[in-house]
């Protein structure tokens, strides 16, 4: 029987878990996850522990911060103008925000403050900071992507 390796397209039943054993995720009642494994998909640890899998398999794998969404970051919290915000617009602590920088790119922001003239945001990814852990089950190796051989 192939164990999954860098390159094959799986899918992959999960459930994430912070190290408190809160739920942040989990494909359950969902299609199982398919990505390409070792492609950037997916977070690093997720990668790594899907690597060597059988199909059936299950296994838990805890990942760190520095293989996950990495340390949070005190430069992501900035401060923008309450003026910005629409006047009708009801802000909360916690919610999110979608944002684009100068270049278009989107990117999603959480209200972590509300000050008198400020709102102080954070565009850290919501799981930066946090050690996870997955249940995995590998549901099947659907294929590898094809090898360019150059003569």
């Amino acid at each position: 029987m192939s164990q999954v390796k860098s390159g094959d397209k799986i899918k992959v039943h999960y459930h994430g878990k912070l190290t408190s054993g809160e739920t942040f995720d989990s494909s359950a009642g969902r299609e199982p996850l398919e990505f390409e494994v070792g492609s950037g998909q997916v977070i690093k640890g997720f990668d790594e522990g899907v690597t060597g899998m059988k199909v059936g398999e299950k296994k838990t794998v805890n990942i760190p911060v520095e293989e996950a969404y990495g340390p949070r970051n005190p430069e992501m919290v900035i401060e923008m103008p309450k003026d910005r915000f629409p006047k009708d617009m009801e802000i909360e602590i916690g919610m999110p925000l979608g944002m684009s920088d100068q270049e278009g790119h989107q990117f999603q922001v959480t209200v972590v403050e509300i000050k008198d003239a400020v709102v102080m945001l954070d565009a850290n990814h919501p799981l930066a900071g946090q050690d996870l852990i997955f249940d995995l089950e590998l549901v099947e190796i659907v294929g590898a992507s094809p090898l360019i051989i150059m003569p």
